[in-house]
């Protein structure tokens, strides 16, 4: 790293701390209550110890969450932009949030802050002619897509019901889905976006492109999105998938990773999608895989497709078709109702795959084995591997957005969770982000990539700036933030630097 991109970053660093101890002097109670703020009707503002206070603050993570002061939920786009003017005048240090299920370790920078609470912006709408979908900044796929199948369209999904889809989007959003038609972010027409200095914008490939190309893979980083249009897919199948559920113990682990290793280059097909959970088994008191593959097409299409993996004879197999907006509620088992509650500490840690090696899956279920017998009180912890086609994905010229990984087929996660809730000083959540470590370096070392890289929505935070976003990407989103945020108020997301040369 250069001299001068070292002091940057730590004048970044100081601004970030000034904010967060100036704040402790402005009494935002009175701030927010003065009659000359104008709120519109239907905008609430809460303060800790209340239920509303609570229910605008919950987050899907407990682990190195932000803390607040106040809390504001505006009614409408208007009282978002004067949430953000007024915070940014005061120096008060603020995050916007929709589903608020955000995880990266960054968010716990900000503390005694204001959370500006888009809650109230969970809408959808659905142009049927035009094929479109319009959402609220906190709408989630789970909001609308039972609607969106009845009008005789599909989208590209996340993994799960619970995120924000506009946190999705600005993330980039991988899926099941990136074979057929890409990222999430490549279904993005437009938004309608506050920026930090108060002002509410369109932004599109023709208004405002730069931030529309920025908005796509770094988003949290650039303004607050209160609506975005995408466009939606015609339905593949009627609409119809294949969903097979797959359980293998301990004694099959190396067949079905070498399985998975064979879709390693182009050899997974664009409408398979798989799903990989090491899990703990309480009655064989041992580690076993839970697989969750899919097919976006006929049902003997997909049987053939998924042969390989079926010729293995699992004891556990339940093989069903379903309707695209049922899928995330039915893979796995309905995994999705287990992992969406909020108020739960995720502790995870992430690396991006180009490759798939079987030897590689093999140690991380053997030395998740092991650490489940030496440390019983984690056996909720889990490898969690998503190998998604991309083909619609990488045909997408990489300039035309800020997403670095279109090559990637795949992610992997471990996820720590302890008794104690990962508290700190517990000795066995510190021998868990041990693992995690080293399960890390390993994944990244077998990845196909030079070095560790992660999707960003996925990024723990302690990565290298150059590993969430790409190094060829990071100098024109340097600028953009220098053009849109130069004061850095969205600063607590994966912050990006003003610049960069590498």
């Amino acid at each position: 790293m250069h001299i001068k991109t070292t002091i940057v970053a730590l004048l970044e660093l100081w601004a970030i701390s000034v904010l967060a101890a100036t704040n402790k002097s402005i009494d935002i109670r009175s701030l927010l209550s003065q009659r000359s703020n104008n709120w519109s009707q239907g905008t609430t503002i809460s303060f800790p110890n209340s239920t509303t206070f609570d229910n605008s603050t919950t987050r899907w993570s407990t682990y190195d969450a932000p803390s607040y002061l106040a809390a504001i939920s505006p009614a409408n786009e208007a009282d978002v932009a004067k949430a953000v003017k007024l915070a940014s005048s005061h120096k008060i240090p603020f995050l916007a949030t929709g589903g608020r299920h955000g995880y990266t370790t960054t968010l716990g920078d900000l503390q005694r802050g204001l959370a500006i609470d888009l809650s109230q912006f969970k809408s959808y709408s659905i142009d049927r002619a035009a094929g479109t979908l319009t959402v609220g900044g906190a709408t989630t796929l789970g909001d609308f897509q039972d609607a969106l199948y009845e009008a005789g369209y599909m989208i590209q999904t996340p993994s799960i019901s619970c995120p924000g889809y506009v946190g999705v989007t600005v993330g980039s959003g991988v899926g099941r889905f990136t074979g057929l038609f890409g990222l999430v972010a490549d279904a993005l027409i437009s938004a309608r976006l506050v920026t930090a200095e108060g002002r509410i914008i369109h932004v599109s490939r023709r208004q405002n492109a730069d931030l529309f190309w920025g908005l796509r893979g770094a988003g949290a980083n650039l303004g607050v999105v209160v609506s975005a249009t995408y466009q939606a897919h015609k339905l593949v199948n009627q609409g119809q998938i294949l969903n097979a559920d797959l359980i293998f113990p301990a004694n099959k682990s190396k067949e079905y990773f070498d399985v998975l290793q064979s879709f390693t280059g182009k050899k997974l097909p664009a409408k398979l999608a798989i799903v990989t959970l090491i899990v703990f088994d309480p009655v064989a008191q041992a580690a076993q895989i839970v697989a969750n593959w899919v097919y976006i097409g006929p049902r003997e299409e997909g049987l053939r497709v998924m042969a390989p993996v079926l010729a293995l004879s699992p004891p556990v197999t339940n093989i069903q078709v379903v309707p695209w907006n049922k899928l995330v509620s039915t893979a796995a088992g309905g995994a999705d109702a287990l992992i969406c509650p909020k108020n739960v500490s995720h502790n995870t840690w992430w690396a991006n795959l180009r490759s798939l090696p079987s030897s590689t899956f093999q140690a991380s279920f053997d030395e998740l084995n092991n650490f489940y017998k030496q440390y019983p009180e984690a056996r909720g912890t889990t490898i969690n591997a998503e190998t998604f086609p991309n083909q619609a994905m990488a045909a997408v010229p990489d300039d035309d957005s800020a997403y670095p990984w279109r090559d990637a087929l795949g992610h992997i996660q471990i996820g720590v969770i302890t008794e104690s809730g990962n508290a700190a000083g517990d000795p066995t959540a510190e021998a868990g982000n041990s693992l995690a470590r080293r399960l890390r370096d390993r994944w990244a070392a077998t990845s196909g990539y030079p070095e560790l890289s992660v999707y960003v929505n996925y990024a723990r935070g302690d990565e290298k700036l150059r590993q969430r976003y790409g190094s060829r990407k990071l100098p024109r989103l340097a600028a953009l933030k220098k053009k849109w945020d130069p004061r850095n108020v969205f600063a607590y997301n994966n912050v990006l630097p003003m610049e960069y040369r590498g």
